[in-house]
């Protein structure tokens, strides 16, 4: 009698023989018992070497649509349409992931069986995203995301694989649309375009490996006077770049998209690594220190506090007077023009009282820090963005990042 597990091909067919031997055994026999186990035994062994294919989506489709006695009109809610349907099941078109859902959930069919995986479940829906918004044909024309011929089939798909370069851990973007409700965001931003370029730093920065570990314990608002000072050298934001990657902080420029009315983002990766991205939107110097340590600011002094670890900033509102006032942003500010020009130095100084060309020097000079800085806060002040044009430094800050 075999008692033992089936482990080769030969003791398979042994018993096979076997059971054939047994199959007109009598009930409540030693043989009954013995064909019982047996037919257990060859079952064990053929569930791990011959089971049987997941069958293709469309067949499984069609199956259950003569299952249940269904025509293709039947399908139109779960899929969208009459042609689509008759797309589907000529393969002509391919499945998106919410026609999968709603097949799933209507007819019943396994998601192992759209996924082609045993034991693989769907990702999780996520609530209020609409994918085929965002902004795909820019995205493409950049280089994030592959080219395809048709993005609102597989927008879903195409942007979980992006989402998986910022996230690793599987994070998704639906924290990021609720964090950026707010913020210094312009009215007429496209969250889609806002929420695709926060998405792209934070993949730059995944790729970009820094040697130490953030602590915050080591980075002050004294660490922005010194970043500050920085800006007197002409490659100071290239030293700023490298002073910020030894503090354990990623620096990331990339250009804007369209729609985003951006000039920087302070956030955190999912192990909690600061990044400030910049876009460079205004090429100036002046633009380019005060955004920096705007976002520096909130890294000293927000980020990661009452679980806000996104700061998304337009500029241009804080230069206009408008959108509503903000204690947290209005704090940044101030460390940020603290640490380039102390507010104890500025309110005497003769750059303040009569902004020309010479006291401007001088004080930069005073203060080691780039002329533009102080330019830029004379033209914020007064309201006149004519003044001092040729001191804030156009034209020199993208050639250094090579955009």
């Amino acid at each position: 009698m075999i008692n033992k597990l089936i482990k080769t091909e030969k003791d398979y067919n042994l018993v096979l023989s076997r059971i054939e031997a047994l199959m007109d055994a009598d009930a409540n026999t030693p043989e009954a018992e013995e064909l019982e186990l047996l037919a257990t035994l060859v079952e064990l062994y053929e569930d791990e070497h011959f089971a049987m294919d997941t069958p293709e989506p469309i067949d499984a489709i069609k199956f259950r649509m003569e299952q249940l006695g269904l025509n293709q009109q039947d399908l139109v809610p779960f899929i969208g349409n009459k042609s689509k349907v008759s797309e589907i099941l000529n393969e002509k078109r391919p499945l998106t992931l919410s026609m999968m859902r709603s097949l799933h959930q209507n007819l019943g069919i396994p998601a192992e069986v759209f996924l082609q995986k045993t034991g693989k479940t769907f990702p999780k829906a996520i609530p209020n995203i609409e994918w085929h918004l965002f902004p795909f044909k820019e995205m493409s024309k950049r280089g994030w995301i592959s080219q395809l011929k048709n993005y609102k089939d597989s927008a879903e798909e195409t942007m979980r694989i992006f989402i998986k370069d910022c996230c690793p851990n599987g994070e998704t973007i639906e924290a990021c649309f609720r964090e950026n409700s707010g913020n210094r965001i312009n009215a007429k931003a496209d969250s889609y375009a806002l929420n695709s370029w926060c998405m792209r730093i934070m993949a730059l920065a995944q790729k970009n490996i820094l040697k130490r570990k953030f602590d915050p314990e080591k980075f002050t608002s004294d660490s922005l006077k010194e970043i500050a000072k920085l800006s007197f050298f002409e490659e100071g934001p290239l030293l700023a770049r490298e002073f910020l990657e030894k503090h354990g902080i990623h620096m990331i420029i990339e250009r804007h998209l369209p729609k985003t009315y951006l000039d920087g983002v302070a956030l955190l990766l999912e192990d909690s690594t600061p990044v400030v991205g910049l876009t460079l939107r205004y090429d100036r110097i002046d633009n380019f220190w005060f955004c920096l340590l705007h976002e520096l600011a909130h890294i000293v002094l927000h980020l990661g506090k009452s679980n806000k670890n996104v700061f998304v900033d337009d500029m241009d509102i804080k230069n206009t007077g408008g959108g509503k006032q903000n204690d947290i942003e209005n704090e940044a500010d101030f460390l940020a023009m603290e640490s380039l020009i102390p507010n104890d130095v500025w309110t005497v100084s003769n750059a303040k009282i009569n902004p020309t060309k010479k006291n401007v020097l001088e004080l930069a000079e005073n203060l080691k820090i780039h002329p533009a800085c102080i330019a830029g806060r004379v033209r914020f002040e007064q309201h006149n963005f004519k003044l001092l044009s040729r001191v804030v430094g156009s034209g020199k800050i993208r050639k250094l990042f090579e955009i």
